[in-house]
């Protein structure tokens, strides 16, 4: 992993705590959705399939942070939508940078440059920006639906590394990605763009996306990273997964699905039993935690989850088997 070393200190010492308390089930991170509205209409996201008046809706700032405070993950995605177009984002980043929670902003990036005078963002380790970059020019613009996105993502990018700010990337990937696509957004983002660290992520059939046809199944996930991460590039990227995730996405391990660990909280509460699935909500994290039925979740148990290997279910669980095994911590830490 890249993480920054306090980062991996404060996310250990948090784990060891947990385990210590004799806790069995609570939160690594966080994704908080404080809107649903979004600029862009990705073919294969379903997460902005929404009533006009529920896309209009903002997430106070002190409601997500009383979230955080509730649960007391150490870190946190906020994402959406867009969240640039929450009219007080800077203030709810501000607050939990405030409180030592490292903070992850999801963006697309087409709105950071030309809406930047309106927020209040401050340099800080426990802050980074998160720009969706979907592949080099032509493959992001298609994906996203936009031609011109990824200049301006790419713009977006440079300009707030120069203001000071971390910079990471997401990447999703479909079945019209081959290995060599892998490959090429990478390297750039590693060795052009220079960013602090990179995720990627093979892309969730959601039910209500526009584009159904190109979602990976399990076989095909493992068959490209095995074949992207070939010939020493998975050890030269900067990548933000724990070594067994990616063996995971390589198929050299296989894990259950451990969705408390990154639970979502959004305008309708903590959602069951992930970010991409929705089965329902919960008032409180305890609730989430105590009254839902996760063993009915996972593959062979649920066919919505039969192909899914995102890293918002299985992350967590490579990062407490790394937790569990003094061989995978080491491998971690010098990985």
């Amino acid at each position: 992993m890249t993480m920054p070393m306090r980062q991996s200190l404060r996310i250990g010492r948090y784990l060891l705590t947990q385990r210590l308390r004799g806790r069995e089930k609570f939160p690594l991170l966080v994704e908080l959705e404080p809107l649903f509205a979004c600029n862009l209409q990705c073919a294969g996201c379903g997460k902005i399939q929404h009533p006009a008046d529920e896309l209009r809706r903002r997430m106070p700032v002190e409601q997500a942070v009383a979230a955080m405070e509730e649960c007391g993950a150490p870190m946190v995605s906020i994402a959406g939508g867009e969240p640039f177009m929450h009219p007080e984002i800077d203030k709810l980043v501000n607050e939990l940078v405030k409180r030592k929670i490292y903070v992850f902003l999801c963006t697309n990036a087409l709105l950071v440059r030309k809406w930047w005078d309106r927020f209040d963002f401050t340099p800080s380790r426990y802050f980074a920006f998160a720009v969706h970059i979907d592949g080099l020019r032509e493959r992001h613009d298609a994906s996203v639906d936009h031609e011109g996105g990824f200049d301006e993502a790419v713009a977006a990018v440079r300009f707030l590394q120069a203001q000071g700010f971390r910079v990471t990337t997401n990447t999703t990937f479909f079945t019209n990605d081959s290995p060599q696509n892998v490959i090429d957004v990478l390297d750039f983002l590693n060795d052009d763009l220079h960013v602090d660290e990179m995720m990627v992520s093979p892309a969730y059939a959601y039910e209500k996306a526009p584009d159904q046809d190109h979602f990976l199944g399990v076989t095909q996930t493992r068959e490209l990273f095995r074949k992207a991460f070939a010939n020493g590039n998975r050890g030269r990227w900067r990548l933000n997964h724990s070594p067994l995730f990616l063996d995971f996405l390589e198929g050299k391990v296989d894990f259950p699905c451990t969705a408390w660990g990154i639970p979502s909280y959004s305008l309708f509460g903590w959602q069951r039993p992930c970010y991409l699935m929705s089965d329902g909500y919960a008032s409180t994290y305890k609730e989430l935690v105590e009254e839902t039925d996760w063993d009915s979740y996972g593959r062979g148990r649920d066919p919505r989850c039969a192909n899914c290997m995102a890293h918002c279910g299985y992350e967590p669980t490579a990062v407490l088997a790394t937790m569990g095994s003094l061989r995978q911590s080491l491998r971690a830490i010098a990985g």
